[in-house]
């Protein structure tokens, strides 16, 4: 849970760098939580942050094209 809201925060942020960590920190939290899914039989938990997770990729690889349009630019 802590993951999780640490990426939220990071993710939130300006700086194109937090916001990059950020996305990791989600993907470990998608880990995290899809451990703790298999361990309690929880499937909707797994589908639902291996779900987030190919949200958080997405996002990610999003957020690294807008940079490196944004470097190409200056």
């Amino acid at each position: 849970m802590l993951a999780s809201v640490l990426a939220a925060w990071l993710v939130a942020s300006r700086k194109a760098r937090r916001r990059n960590i950020g996305f990791w920190v989600f993907i470990v939290s998608n880990v995290l939580w899809t451990v703790w899914g298999v361990h309690t039989n929880a499937y909707a938990l797994i589908v639902l942050q291996v779900t987030l997770a190919i949200m958080n990729i997405r996002g990610l690889r999003k957020t690294e094209q807008l940079e490196r349009k944004g470097k190409n630019s200056e």
